[in-house]
């Protein structure tokens, strides 16, 4: 436990930043169902339109330190990849 004042208040600082992050990232991953099921479905018009929300999504996430740069873009690739393979 912490013994003295700044140590207590860096505690409460990490929770809530811990708090604030799980968020971001069940927010993320939220938007990223809804592309693979609409992928899934076979709607292709729904997955781009999904895509095209997800997008920001997963950018705001990589600027607010939540996942890595290399991460969202290997994501959004390999979504994009699957909505056009769809049409085939």
């Amino acid at each position: 436990m912490a013994n003295h004042k700044s140590a207590e208040k860096r505690i409460r600082q990490t929770a809530t930043r811990t708090e604030v992050n799980r968020a971001r990232v069940s927010r993320i991953r939220t938007f990223v169902k809804k592309v693979e099921s609409a992928i899934e479905i076979g709607k292709k018009s729904e997955a781009q339109q999904a895509f095209k929300e997800a997008q920001p999504e997963l950018m705001r996430g990589v600027s607010k330190g939540v996942i890595k740069k290399g991460t969202a873009s290997r994501k959004l690739s390999r979504l994009s990849a699957r909505i056009k393979n769809l049409a085939a």
